[in-house]
């Protein structure tokens, strides 16, 4: 049975991508958003969407590694209106055409992509617990299923992200909690637009999110699609693991990444 659609909804990374077309998806009349992204004038873009479709919206440019910053934002956004469903959704990958993932850039991949989702749930899982009652998704990734040569950095991060919030769901579901773990194939983003190579199964961020918020209504430990694209990533997983360097050897180098949200 679905859950009641939330009226508080907190999202981060919703200045493009992912984040902005689930913000475009909850907004409507009667519901409240917080958002957060990296870029200003991309944000304004979302939010005045998201205010023509009758959302009350409030939007601050916070960077997600900022751990005081976040932990006054989710404080005083939940002060507003209490916070229903938070989204955990900022995250940056990175590129090898230039050679391989080097120090900083696997830091900075890191301390984005695990440390902003620390930063964005920490502050916001005792605030939902003394009420017994809240939502909390973490966007991962299928990538996170296995390490790919040519992003390995986001691979590990989105893995983490996706077992982290695995062992935490069962835990906060004794204190009222929900939690879900995302785990999307290709979504067409700006990410993804860098890619020089074939995406089987690009999907449309609007679709995505549709499909997201179905399953975070009905409550779904782990949001994973599309399913073909799982399949084969499973497929891989299973081969033998001199096989499976062969076949990850001929992937091309990803270009680097246009800059986080």
């Amino acid at each position: 049975m679905a859950s009641p659609q939330p009226k508080a909804i907190l999202i981060t990374g919703a200045s493009s991508g992912l984040g902005a077309a689930l913000a475009a998806h909850f907004a409507a009349p009667g519901k409240t958003l917080f958002l957060s992204g990296r870029h200003s004038e991309r944000l304004a873009k979302v939010v005045a969407n998201c205010r023509k479709s009758g959302a009350t919206v409030h939007a601050d440019c916070i960077d997600v590694t900022d751990q005081g910053a976040m932990q006054r934002w989710i404080t005083r956004c939940d002060r507003y209106a209490l916070l229903e469903l938070v989204i955990a959704n900022a995250g940056v990958s990175g590129g090898t055409a230039d050679g391989p993932e080097g120090n900083q850039q696997i830091r900075h991949i890191f301390a984005i992509n695990i440390d902003g989702v620390l930063n964005t749930i920490f502050p916001a899982i005792p605030l939902m617990a003394k009420r017994n009652k809240g939502q909390i998704a973490l966007v991962s990734a299928v990538a996170g299923f296995m390490g790919l040569p040519n992003a390995p950095a986001y691979c590990a991060s989105k893995a983490a992200v996706k077992t982290l919030g695995e062992g935490m769901r069962p835990n906060l579901a004794a204190q009222g909690i929900k939690l879900s773990v995302i785990c999307p194939g290709y979504v067409k983003t700006a990410m993804t637009d860098a890619n020089n190579f074939p995406m089987p199964f690009l999907m449309p961020a609007e679709r995505a999110a549709a499909l997201i918020a179905r399953r975070l209504a009905a409550n779904q430990g782990r949001i994973v699609f599309p399913w073909p694209i799982l399949v084969l990533a499973r497929i891989m997983q299973a081969l033998p693991a001199e096989w499976l360097g062969r076949i990850m050897m001929r992937l091309p180098a990803k270009a680097a990444a246009p800059p986080s949200p």
